[in-house]
């Protein structure tokens, strides 16, 4: 008996990304669930994104609709964003595989330097009914040490 919840342990820890932070089920006759990710920005530590996708666990193909949300959750400083890239392309913090035929979904930081915001946008590489599903969030930098020093510059 102790082999078998064994194996039901390992087979459903398979299922779980470490980022992987809460799983919807779509309903008992499909095999879609909206899987909810945190992903913490690995320079501006103090941002964490939340990203919702659904994931088909039996078909060769994701979805590529995605929802992101960004928000403040620990200190932001003038030192992290010194280290960002200030490009209007900015940089790819997460990729994650939604197909066996090389679409993914990616999310990028961009600093609006004028507005001092930082912008995420989560985005899917492979073109869906005409159109690329993106999704975009701020997080404004007023009430932060970045803030307060890029207007003293």
């Amino acid at each position: 008996m102790r082999p078998v919840y064994c194996g039901l342990l390992l087979l459903m820890l398979t299922g779980c990304g470490k980022n992987e932070v809460g799983d919807v089920s779509l309903g008992v006759f499909t095999t879609k669930d909206i899987k909810l990710d945190a992903i913490v920005d690995p320079v501006v530590t103090g941002v964490t994104c939340h990203v919702s996708s659904i994931e088909a666990n039996l078909d060769f193909s994701d979805p590529s609709d995605s929802s992101i949300a960004c928000r403040q959750t620990g200190p932001i400083t003038a030192a992290m964003i010194a280290q960002i890239d200030k490009s209007k392309n900015g940089d790819v913090l997460f990729t994650k595989s939604k197909s066996i035929f090389f679409k993914t979904m990616k999310i990028r930081r961009i600093l609006d330097a004028e507005n001092q915001t930082l912008m995420y946008v989560s985005y899917s590489t492979k073109e869906t009914s005409g159109s690329f599903k993106h999704s975009l969030s701020t997080v404004p930098l007023w009430g932060t040490e970045a803030y307060t020093a890029a207007s003293l510059q």
